[in-house]
């Protein structure tokens, strides 16, 4: 099935303007159980309350289902089931999470294996989310490749407001069919699109935008903003432009790096209309231009401005800064908000499990505190991770203190203790 998959990408590689017609016989038992596992088999159940593990145990008779249905047209999509889930420290309110079930999701990423074959020849090298063997460190470090070597004096920081509920359904069926005409994947597609979404016991329908939470979802966000953002930029501001322009978009995050004011006072005002053409907004309060690279403290030291300004990209604060030799160097650390939202965590899992074995305690705090490392390990990052160990310690320290009646422990008598010890920060990314 795998070889199948790279004729179909060497196709689309060769040919951009190849559309494919038959996909669907793709869709064969065999295939559905390789994707199987590929899965990650520990997300929540849908709707039915089938939990992944009871769809193993009949996996076999659960994907020859699948294909009796989509053979005779009689596939439908179930709702997802719909959870809120708090957008994190700083932010107020909820975000919708859709969650399909077990068998609609297993579907899911079986066509989105075959759609990623042929759009990932189309996807430029300015879009790294939700793509293989691209991750956020990559992103990072072209990021900093453009501020660093390239001609860089303004940077374009923007935020899309409420990005994946806004997508307009119409024009994505368009931006699919650029590509694919096999009735089966779009019509399975639409399907998902309209699927509605279950909450309180009650579906809900849209008009407008994907559910968070399907496999599809990631793909088809993706290749929205492609057409949208992505091409629009490379094939009609580019070229307008006076001086040097770089687009680097996560998904639906993107920062945009220019030579000139004049490009990127220009581009603002062309990206507002041009979201609006596709039924997006920018966040008016999270975009702004400011002065960036390895001119901006010069610059803003001959006009009187102080140090330049910092903005926020995946997680980390990037600031203009030196190196020892007291040349420019980018400096990114983690942001406050990324630190919060740590923090919240470990001290949440303390306070609710304060009464586990002190050692066992430190097992999990230990895992806790690598995950956080192993994606903020970066260069110059070091005094800031030391300062969040510092902090689960504090937090640790405290729940320890509310389990009872017994003398009160501080900082002084825990320090020295084995147990008590937790990892130190590493620079696990010396080259991003």
């Amino acid at each position: 099935m795998s070889t199948q998959l790279s004729q179909i990408a060497k196709r689309a590689k060769l040919d951009h303007k190849a559309r494919f017609t038959s996909l669907a016989h793709l869709l064969t038992p065999e295939f559905l159980k390789e994707t199987w596992g590929k899965m990650n088999r520990r997300a929540s159940g849908g709707v039915d309350g089938q939990s992944a593990e009871q769809f193993g145990r009949e996996l076999e008779t659960q994907v020859e289902a699948i294909c009796k249905q989509l053979k005779e047209g009689a596939y439908r999509a179930p709702p997802v089931r719909r959870v809120e889930i708090p957008k994190g420290p700083g932010k107020i309110g909820t975000r919708p999470l859709g969650i399909p079930t077990v068998g609609d999701r297993l579907l899911q990423r079986a066509v989105a294996r075959i759609l990623e074959a042929v759009f990932e020849a189309d996807f430029l090298d300015c879009s790294y989310g939700f793509r293989p063997g691209r991750n956020p460190h990559h992103a990072l470090q072209a990021l900093r490749v453009q501020i660093v070597t390239k001609k860089v004096g303004q940077v374009f920081e923007a935020d899309i407001r409420s990005y994946f509920t806004r997508i307009n359904r119409e024009w994505l069926r368009k931006m699919v069919a650029h590509r694919i005409a096999d009735p089966v994947i779009l019509g399975l597609i639409g399907k998902w699109l309209n699927a509605g979404a279950m909450q309180d016991g009650v579906v809900i329908y849209t008009e407008e935008g994907t559910p968070q939470g399907g496999p599809i979802s990631p793909l088809l966000s993706n290749l929205y903003l492609h057409f949208v953002l992505d091409l629009w930029f490379e094939k009609k501001i580019k070229p307008q432009c006076r001086g040097e322009a770089y687009l680097l978009r996560f998904a639906d995050d993107f920062v945009v790096s220019f030579q000139f004011r004049q490009d990127v006072d220009q581009f603002q005002q062309k990206v507002r209309e041009r979201f609006a053409e596709f039924g997006l907004e920018l966040a008016e309060e999270k975009t702004r231009r400011i002065l960036f690279g390895r001119f901006a403290g010069v610059t803003c030291l001959r006009h009187g401005l102080g140090r330049p300004e910092t903005f926020e990209f995946l997680g980390f604060k990037h600031v203009c800064g030196v190196d020892r030799a007291e040349r420019f160097a980018l400096i990114r650390i983690p942001s406050t908000k990324s630190c919060r939202k740590f923090l919240a965590r470990t001290r949440a899992w303390i306070l609710h499990n304060r009464h586990w074995r002190r050692w066992e305690q430190q097992e999990h705090l230990k895992r806790m505190l690598r995950g956080f490392y192993q994606y903020f390990g970066l260069h110059h990052c070091e005094r800031k991770l030391s300062w969040v160990r510092q902090q689960v310690q504090r937090q640790w320290i405290s729940a320890l203190n509310r389990r009872g009646q017994r003398r009160r422990t501080n900082w002084t008598r825990l320090k020295d203790r084995p147990w008590f010890e937790l990892p130190f920060a590493q620079n696990l990314h010396p080259m991003v």
